[in-house]
């Protein structure tokens, strides 16, 4: 089973559209909110990086970037099972 760590803010669309290809396919995942928590966002960034942008994708603790980064791995069938 993978582990999938997901950090959002509450206003994003690619967030929102993230969550929802990573439901359809069946992952369940971890949702970190960072849109009011700087400690928070600082992690994602330091775990990313660098990168400020999100959503930020991380599977087995590994940082897949984000939306674009998510959609293109599972359209060339090399995203881990869920």
């Amino acid at each position: 089973m993978s582990t999938v760590v997901i950090y959002t803010k509450d206003w994003c669309g690619y967030c929102h559209s993230a969550k929802q290809l990573l439901t359809t396919l069946g992952y369940k995942f971890e949702e970190i909110d960072v849109t009011h928590d700087l400690e928070r966002y600082q992690e994602m960034r330091q775990r990313s990086g660098g990168r400020s942008t999100v959503p930020q994708i991380f599977i087995n603790d590994v940082s897949i970037g984000g939306y674009n980064e998510l959609s293109t791995l599972f359209r060339k069938k090399q995203l881990p099972p869920p």
